[in-house]
């Protein structure tokens, strides 16, 4: 599965948006709605939701990484529950990262369950219950804000500071999953990623709201090891062109760009036609470790595209040292006076 937001939600809201607010209208209603009126049921230990308030990439993925690795130096034992976007698996399974395809599982879920046990599962309840079950006492909670299945004692939504919410319409006039106001109600903090001007509005409506508000970025981590020659740069992401912007911005020769759309399954056309171009300009090939684990899913041709393709390895950094091991405090205690409640 694939999917690739139409450029305009990122811009000024123009005609398309206006042409599709009836629509929205009506998607914001009943979105707004379920949120307003959700009583999703509770698991007994403490869930920390990382969610965005709009379609398409904004660094959940490493925003759940750096927030399990603070929850394992604290003594926990954090497990995450994924709806595994991108993948083909409609039951409970526990992902093996070295075993499991992409296309099975989805890319996320892979690059996860390197740091934490990860259980895909639509139903989120079955696979938290499934983490506590197997020994986790902290669920992280990968995406799963709007569709409020699974009572979350924390919400933090994650913001790219480039993007931001677009043109702030909700969907299909914009790429907001539900009206604004009624997903801030819902929040516990922002995290903004990087440090662009585009979410500057949003942070502004987070304060006004009185939500905390922290700051982080996405610091490569093997910059030493990429060659120092000419790149030829692709990426199937949310924002193909933040990985071009991170590549540039770390001193490296991009000679070449090529985007696809979020999620993408390579086909062996464009791995020969990558190949192709990276040899004809004798330039290196690199890419994201989410579009790297997905090659290995496809043909001989795919894997030799891995073979040859360099990847950049990320890393979020929060502007504070305390933040993450902060927001896992906050969710246990609010954990914490919710199972008080309830004896």
């Amino acid at each position: 599965m694939t999917s690739e937001a139409p450029p305009f939600w990122w811009e000024k809201p123009d005609w398309r948006a206006r042409a599709l607010s009836p629509l929205a209208n009506i998607y914001g209603a009943v979105a707004g709605r379920r949120l307003r009126r959700a009583k999703p049921p509770s698991v007994s230990v403490p869930v920390l939701c990382v969610g965005n308030f709009t379609v398409g990439g904004a660094g959940k993925t490493p925003t759940s990484i750096a927030l399990a690795k603070a929850a394992t130096s604290m003594g926990l034992k954090p497990g995450i529950v994924s709806r595994g976007y991108g993948g083909a698996f409609s039951g409970l399974h526990k992902v093996d990262p070295d075993k499991d395809s992409a296309r099975h599982v989805g890319d996320e879920p892979i690059l996860l369950a390197r740091h934490a046990p990860v259980v895909v599962c639509a139903d989120r309840v079955a696979g938290a219950k499934a983490l506590i079950a197997s020994g986790c006492d902290f669920i992280i909670m990968d995406d799963g804000f709007q569709s409020a299945r699974l009572h979350f004692d924390y919400a933090l939504m994650v913001v790219d500071a480039g993007r931001g919410i677009g043109n702030g319409k909700v969907l299909p006039a914009g790429p907001l999953r539900a009206p604004l106001t009624d997903q801030l109600v819902r929040t516990d903090a922002l995290l903004r990623i990087g440090t662009a001007s585009g979410a500057d509005q949003l942070v502004r409506s987070a304060a006004r709201a009185a939500k905390p508000i922290y700051e982080s970025v996405l610091q490569p981590q093997n910059i030493a090891q990429i060659s120092q020659g000419r790149l030829l740069a692709f990426a199937g992401i949310g924002d193909p062109s933040k990985f071009f912007r991170t590549l540039h911005e770390a001193g490296l020769d991009v000679a070449q760009t090529k985007s696809f759309p979020d999620h993408h399954p390579y086909t062996d056309e464009d791995a020969a036609d990558l190949m192709k171009d990276a040899a004809k300009e004798q330039l290196t090939l690199i890419t994201t470790a989410k579009d790297h684990v997905r090659l290995f899913d496809g043909s001989a041709v795919t894997k030799e595209l891995a073979t040859q393709t360099l990847v950049l390895d990320v890393e979020l950094v929060f502007s504070h040292p305390q933040t993450a091991h902060n927001i896992v405090r906050d969710t246990r205690e609010r954990a914490k006076a919710r199972i008080l409640k309830t004896l």
